[in-house]
């Protein structure tokens, strides 16, 4: 291992969470100077946000010098648009979920020109980290790319999200307890290295979340605080280097369940699940507390009602080990196939989570 050094850490410059953000996206363009932008929207947003955002920029001068709804994340199709944007472009807005974030993300990356992600959804903690997920060779991989220079989160537009979204993010959320558990066993067996200060972020993120949520999916405190928490999220990972503090076991096997489910769900509602799982594989001292947190803010019962196919999960415990090279996680340890078999087979909460 190369010696321990303190080292510096790129942050968003622009952190902008609250109502009516959309319209004021221009002026923190503007104030950054950065007239000339590109601007990559999820499909169906553009006529969602286009009356307030595109006033915006009027007002401030502005100019779009390009843009583009996105419906596929194939690498040599962004690396293709990248280098074909105008020269004038300045900078580039995400506008929506996560395809269109990674989209733009890693356009910017490759341009090395500031990125400033606009989530409309609260699903994941990807529109304020590092990393992008896109299709290489017609599989989904996780990029190492730049963090956002700026995440603008208008709580008018999350609030209009389905509930899903909002189970989805809960779930992505909750990981950080069984991701951090990995992560801590993998530096003691020599596997990592550690960092405590992300580390630290990460059990904020979930403390802001545990002690100031409300279980309302509905309430205007829920989206601030879910929204502020994925945002530390994504910032852990910076701090870290790596996707360790927020990614795990639990990961893995969503990741396992995109390559071979029938109907895959929603990352976080995977995540979720998995996460309860893992946390009971790993003796998790937090095991309960995931659980009453899943059953108290309803994302137990939207499960429920969509439940993960059963073979499909069974598959992907045997596949998720070999997701990630050299990543240890309980995953790793031998007998956890056979454990977790057993607990999907008499864990009453997984039992129905798991059909």
């Amino acid at each position: 291992m190369m010696p321990y050094t303190s080292k510096q850490i790129n942050i968003p410059y622009l952190m902008k969470v609250g109502n009516a953000k959309i319209q004021k996206i221009g002026k923190y363009l503007s104030d950054k100077d950065l007239k000339n932008v590109a601007v990559f929207f999820s499909l169906g947003m553009e006529s969602v946000v286009a009356e307030d955002l595109y006033v915006g920029f009027g007002e401030q001068g502005i100019k779009v010098a390009h843009k583009e709804t996105i419906n596929d994340i194939n690498i040599e199709d962004i690396v293709h648009t990248a280098f074909k944007l105008p020269k004038e472009t300045k900078a580039i807005v995400g506008i929506g979920g996560g395809k269109a974030l990674d989209y733009a993300k890693y356009c910017a990356h490759l341009l090395r020109i500031p990125f400033i992600s606009v989530p409309t959804s609260t699903s994941n903690d990807g529109f304020c980290s590092p990393n992008t997920s896109l299709l290489v060779d017609g599989k989904r991989k996780s990029i190492k790319s730049t963090i956002p220079f700026g995440v603008v989160i208008d709580l008018d537009v999350i609030k209009t999200c389905p509930p899903i979204c909002f189970y989805s993010g809960l779930g992505d959320m909750v990981s950080k307890i069984t991701a951090l558990w990995d992560w801590k066993q993998a530096f003691l067996k020599g596997y990592e290295r550690y960092n405590d200060f992300a580390s630290l972020m990460a059990y904020n993120s979930l403390d802001l979340l545990f002690i100031k949520h409300s279980s309302d999916i509905t309430s205007p405190e829920f989206h601030r605080s879910l929204s502020n928490s994925l945002l530390m999220s994504g910032i852990t990972m910076e701090i870290a280097g790596t996707s360790r503090p927020a990614s795990g076991s639990e990961h893995l096997i969503s990741h396992a369940l995109d390559e071979i489910a029938k109907k895959p769900k929603m990352h976080g509602i995977q995540v979720g699940v998995a996460t309860y799982l893992c946390a009971l594989l790993q003796n998790n001292e937090s095991a309960d507390m995931v659980k009453e947190f899943l059953v108290s803010t309803g994302f137990a019962e939207a499960v429920k009602k969509d439940p993960l196919d059963k073979e499909d999960f069974i598959k992907s415990l045997k596949l998720a080990p070999s997701i990630k090279a050299d990543f240890y996680t309980i995953l790793s340890e031998k007998d956890s196939y056979d454990k977790a078999v057993k607990l999907i087979e008499s864990d009453e909460l997984l039992k129905s989570f798991i059909v």
